[in-house]
Parts: structure tokens; sequence; C-alpha cells
């Protein structure tokens, strides 16, 4: 039956950026006199609609958050159901198993497929689910069971346990709908494998964003030693010493993390040329430079340091101290890979932290490659946030 939904309405001139393609409405370019934003209901949808009239699309609104309205088609009257979510999945999926990467994958990436507010990882026939907003809250059972009929799960977790949830006014939780919290899962990637805990696990519990990443700095590991920062579960670390790399040293302030590197180097058969070590990355790099200890190829993929955009400033003096400490330890002629996962530090923004680390050091650089999410976290076009990811790998001389 088709729906009519009742509109916002924005104000003058505010529609431009949302006619180019924008998938977000912020609630200050709302014109509540027309259209009181505080008579939506979290989660419910409405058409939006340009001063003069002209419809933009249909969103989810919650009145309570900064981005009240998130664009779900470029059509009027056309709300998420059961039968428009598991369609749209279903066309995520079809570009995943297009990777021919095997059932190993980010299967949803939000915006990018056509789904605000849901995120989900693959690990063969274990799901798990990201859920960060009141709109897609309400259609859980949906994408459960679009989940169930296309790749039947044997396990499923909803890891709603993600600080956003609490602009959206939604409770945090971990809850496995099938399965349990022993559950572990694992990953295959560029010929390594890794056990992963789906319910425990930082985000997810594992980065599928590095994928490509991984591969190309491992290219370069053949009889190297290698420091790997951040390590977590050993993803750069193992895979380099699988491409060869003479010696590795894992670096993470997670015990947890350590213990599923150290696992998988045994399980991909070379536990004996990688070594953990638990400990703040920047003071494990002083300890390191004042030992004399040098490495070949380093790699610095640390956490968000600009969650948001007044983070800026103090985000790039840590990047920028980072490489500089990371620098100190390389050999003459040595890589390093460096790579930034928050959205608000731009890969021109991330370049300068280079430059400022060179000379803090007294290093020249030069650029090798320039790495990037990979196409299981495809970026939309007019949404800068989902491009978040960057990485540079540089040679460094003096």
């Amino acid at each position: 039956m088709p729906v009519t939904l009742p509109s916002i309405f924005l104000k003058r001139r505010e529609e431009r950026r949302i006619s180019a393609g924008h998938p977000w409405v912020f609630s200050n370019e709302v014109d509540v006199s027309r259209s009181p934003l505080a008579t939506f209901a979290p989660g419910s949808f409405a058409n939006v609609q340009g001063h003069s009239g002209q419809p933009l699309g249909t969103a989810y609104v919650n009145p309570a958050t900064l981005i009240c309205a998130r664009l779900v088609s470029r059509r009027p009257d056309r709300p998420l159901n059961a039968t428009v979510v598991r369609e749209r999945i279903a066309r995520a999926l079809a570009l995943r198993e297009r990777m021919a990467v095997g059932p190993y994958y980010r299967l949803v990436y939000g915006e990018s497929d056509d789904l605000p507010g849901l995120v989900v990882d693959r690990f063969h026939d274990t799901v798990s689910l990201q859920i960060g907003t009141a709109g897609m809250e309400a259609l859980t059972d949906d994408v459960v069971n679009a989940l169930d009929a296309l790749i039947a799960p044997r396990a499923v977790v909803l890891r709603n346990d993600g600080a956003g949830r609490r602009l959206e006014g939604l409770e945090e939780s971990v809850q496995w709908l099938r399965g349990d919290s022993s559950h572990t899962a694992e990953v295959h990637e560029n010929g390594a494998r890794f056990s992963v805990s789906p319910g425990s696990g930082q985000k997810t519990g594992w980065f599928y964003d590095h994928r490509l990443n991984r591969a190309r700095v491992a290219a370069w590991a053949a009889g190297a030693s290698v420091l790997d920062l951040f390590s977590y579960r050993g993803g750069f670390g193992v895979q380099a010493a699988l491409a060869g790399a003479r010696e590795v040293l894992c670096v993470d302030s997670s015990e947890e993390g350590l213990s599923g590197a150290a696992e998988a180097a045994a399980r991909n058969g070379c536990a004996e040329r990688v070594a953990c070590l638990r400990g703040d990355a920047f003071e494990v790099l002083r300890e390191l430079h004042a030992e004399g200890r040098r490495f070949d190829l380093v790699i610095a993929d640390p956490p968000a340091f600009a969650r948001r955009k007044r983070d800026l400033p103090a985000a790039r003096e840590a990047y920028q101290r980072l490489n500089r400490l990371a620098m100190r330890v390389l050999v003459e002629d040595g890589l390093l890979f460096s790579a930034s996962c928050s959205s608000h530090m731009d890969a021109d923004a991330l370049r300068g932290a280079l430059r400022g680390a060179a000379r803090g050091a007294a290093r020249r650089i030069v650029l090798l490659e320039q790495g990037h999410q990979g196409p299981d976290h495809p970026v939309h076009p007019m949404l800068t946030e989902s491009a978040y990811l960057k990485g540079f790998l540089v040679r460094a001389s003096t």
C-alpha cells in the first residue's frame, strides 16, 4: 500500500547540499516554524522538502540529534521496510562477492550501501552488526531476517556498544541473537588466518578496512625487521612475517590484542619470528630508540586521534609526534607506513604531519605509496566522513 508521510521543510537556500546528493539534514537547516522537529518520534520517516516545497527525498528522523534526518531515498514516500532492507543488503552482498576474497568482509557500510546507521561485518557464518541510529534500530528485525535469508549465519551478535548511540538516545549493549559470548570466528585475509572475538574485540572484532594496505605493506617486508605499532591482533605484523620478514615486533596496549597476535603467528607458522610487547606506543618508541634498536619497516596505525572536529589541532600534533618517534627508530632508507582512521584528519593533513615529523627527526622522506580503505568500505562521494582511512608509505633517509 502506498504511504503518505509527513514532511520536514528546510529553510530558504538550505536545500543546495541535499540536492547535490548529501544524505544528511542538520537540525539548524530545518524550518521548525513549518515542521516542528519535536512532533516527530525518533526513528520515524518523513519526506524532506525544500523551502519552496520541492521534494528532496525520504528520510528517517531523530529530533534530538544534530543530524536530525538521514535520507534513505531520493524519492518521496519511500520509507525503508523489510522488502527494501533485503534488496539493499542483497545488492551490498553482490558487490562484496565480486571481490573474490571469500566470505570475510564488511557486508554493509552505512550510507554508502543506502542503509544509514548500519554496519555489518561478516566472518563466514558469523555476522556482527553495529546499529548506530534510532531509525535503523527500529529495523533490527528486518535486518536480521534479511541476513538469515541471504547468508543464513550460524552466529549473530549486535555490537551496539558504540559511544555514538548515546547521541541518538540509544542504550549501549552487546547482545547475542545466536551464539554466545564464548563464540569465536575466523578471518582469512591475504593468505593469512586469524581468530577473532566478534562479541568482545575492538569494533566488530576485526578491521577489514586495511586489507589492501596490509597486502601493500607485506610486499615490502621480505628480509626486513618490522615494528608493528598499535598491532591489535597482528594484522600487519603477521602478514609481514608470512611475506618473509626476518623478525617482527608487535606492540599494543591491549593484552587481549597481543594474545590474538601471538595466536595468529602460531596459527600461520611464523611464531619464531614474531614477538609481542605490551605498552604505550609512544613510550615504547622512546625506549627502543634509547636502546639503539632500529627497524627496516615501521607500521604506525593508531586509533583515531581526532574523533571530533575540535580535536584536530591536538590530533595533528599527536600524529606528527608519533611519526617523528617512528622515524627515529628506522634504519637509513627505512620504510614507514603511517595511517590515520580519523575522518577529520584528511590525507593532506596526514601528509603535513609526516613532513613535520621528518623535519623533527632530521630525515628526508619520499612518498612511495598512498593507501585507503578497501572496496568493502565504499565511499559515498558527497559524504567525506565515509572516506576516513588514509595511509602513506614513505622512505626515510638522512
